[in-house]
């Protein structure tokens, strides 16, 4: 099976199968100002697929190179035919770990003509602490050229605070896992209270992913959360559901609850 799945991502890549869906990402007034870009594979005769299911199969393959510069041209593309100001790209390890990865993403934005202030770069905290100066000199480098960097899943990994305050960071994305229990879970709601302060401190934006319900909108807002991607605003949506999404939001924004 797992031989068999790997002779058809091959195939896939050649044939186009793979759909980029994005998420929406809304900011304190309830205004659509981003998304994060996320790949799905059409599987023949199944339907779509999710990445869980076939990114690490690419990953130890080596097959995320490819699929990873296809995802980046893809967001960016759409980036700059829509009105958003922030597209979120995740990156895997090894297509960072590519000595051209910042010339990739800096002609990549060129083809698009895409303003690079307009594209997240999302890192894993795994991604961070291997060979921290490579890290290091590759995120100022997409920084001098205005691309904005993010942890993604931020508190899920093994970064310690000796590392991340020589990173040059400009977010934090706090994990669903922290998320989904705030309002239930005192443990999470303390992790979730403790990383938004701490961002706030470091000049850090953040954005919490996995925002589901109104109880989660009210404690991440009265702890001046900033960004909301999560089920509670929209699932992931293709391309063309997401250009409806973004014109009824022209002037229409979420309602967002109150915060208490």
């Amino acid at each position: 099976m797992r031989l068999r799945l790997e002779m058809e991502l091959r195939a896939a890549i050649i044939n186009g199968e793979f759909e980029m869906h994005y998420q929406p990402q809304v900011d304190s007034t309830g205004a659509c100002t981003g998304a994060e870009a996320l790949v799905r594979w059409n599987y023949p005769g199944e339907g779509i697929m999710p990445p869980n299911e076939f990114i690490p199969i690419a990953e130890e393959t080596g097959l995320i190179r490819e699929l990873g510069a296809w995802i980046l041209t893809e967001a960016c593309e759409l980036a700059s035919q829509v009105d958003i100001r922030n597209i979120a790209v995740n990156i895997s390890p090894l297509q960072f770990r590519q000595p051209d990865f910042v010339d990739t993403v800096k002609n990549t934005l060129a083809n698009a003509r895409l303003d690079p202030s307009s594209l997240i770069i999302e890192l894993t905290e795994g991604i961070l602490i291997e060979n921290f100066e490579d890290t290091v000199r590759k995120m100022d480098s997409l920084q001098k050229l205005g691309i904005r960097v993010a942890i993604d899943d931020f508190g899920t990994g093994y970064s310690s605070l000796a590392y991340l305050k020589q990173l040059p960071l400009d977010q934090l994305k706090i994990s669903n896992d922290f998320v989904r229990d705030i309002a239930t879970d005192p443990n999470n709601a303390i992790i979730v209270d403790t990383i938004i302060s701490m961002a706030r401190h470091m000049g850090l934006k953040i954005v919490a992913e996995g925002v589901e319900t109104n109880e989660q909108v009210r404690f991440l807002g009265a702890r001046g959360c900033q960004v909301y991607q999560g089920y509670y605003f929209s699932e992931p949506l293709p391309k063309a559901l997401f250009i409806e999404y973004l014109e009824s939001r022209l002037h229409n924004r979420h309602s967002l609850p109150a915060v208490t």
